[in-house]
């Protein structure tokens, strides 16, 4: 299992993703589950990942190599709109999960994928999308601005209480390692390094990007202060009549 989110502002996009891909009593592994692809002054595009691995980078190759072969069909340069992106991942998606599905059965396990694609071509607005293992997609609303994919109970109450579209750019990244953090804490599936990055409406050029390992500064202050501060907003809450 994985975790990775989008949240979508006034101001632009947060991508955020963990790179947890196994975690077995004596087995862990960590893979990166957040791809780019910037075409400056022209498009940024960004694929989230998560679910069968080995569905992911089949797509992900796909997709590269789509990009350096002057006849393909379709491919990220050739998109008008973000949804057509969604559209052909999901359709990559669904065409390397058929031809695995027979093997995957035989042995109990499951071939599907989920992405979040994001980000903006041209000047048409920004937008972040949900595709789904079936290939279908939905887009991010302004009543919830925000997409999940993987284990996304732990890491979604924080945003439900703090994102709207007027949350700036830096707030909603500090929610996004929030909310990363709250379920790394919770589910062993999930787990850092955690990749982060910003995108501001209009850039059209290659955003800011960190990865937070355990030891990174940021991190260590951030899950402090945020822990202290929900043991003081705690100790704050209304006593009951018999203890007054």
């Amino acid at each position: 299992m994985t975790y990775c989110l989008a949240i979508q502002v006034n101001k632009g996009i947060v991508f955020a993703s963990d790179s947890r891909t196994n975690a077995g009593v004596d087995y862990v592994a960590a893979h990166s589950k957040m791809h780019s692809f910037v075409f400056p002054k022209d498009r940024c595009v960004f694929i989230l990942t998560a679910g069968s691995l080995a569905t992911s980078q089949a797509v992900i190759n796909r997709i590269e190599s789509d990009l350096n072969d002057s006849e393909a069909k379709f491919n990220l340069k050739k998109a008008n709109y973000l949804y057509e992106i969604a559209d052909y991942v999901g359709e990559l998606s669904q065409a390397q999960q058929a031809k695995h599905e027979a093997a995957m059965k035989r042995s109990n396990m499951s071939a599907e994928s989920s992405f979040i694609v994001g980000g903006q071509i041209g000047q048409h607005p920004c937008g972040i999308f949900h595709v789904y293992a079936q290939g279908n997609y939905i887009k991010a609303s302004t009543e919830t601005p925000y997409l999940q994919i993987g284990e996304n109970k732990y890491g979604k109450p924080i945003l439900d209480r703090i994102v709207s579209p007027a949350t700036s750019l830096e707030d909603a990244a500090r929610c996004a390692l929030v909310s990363l953090d709250s379920t790394i804490r919770s589910n062993i599936s999930v787990g850092p390094p955690i990749e982060l990055a910003i995108y501001t409406n209009n850039a059209l050029d290659t955003p800011y990007q960190n990865t937070f390992t355990p030891n990174s500064t940021m991190y260590k202050s951030l899950q402090k202060q945020w822990n202290e501060g929900l043991k003081r907003a705690f100790k704050r809450l209304p006593r009951f009549d018999w203890e007054k």
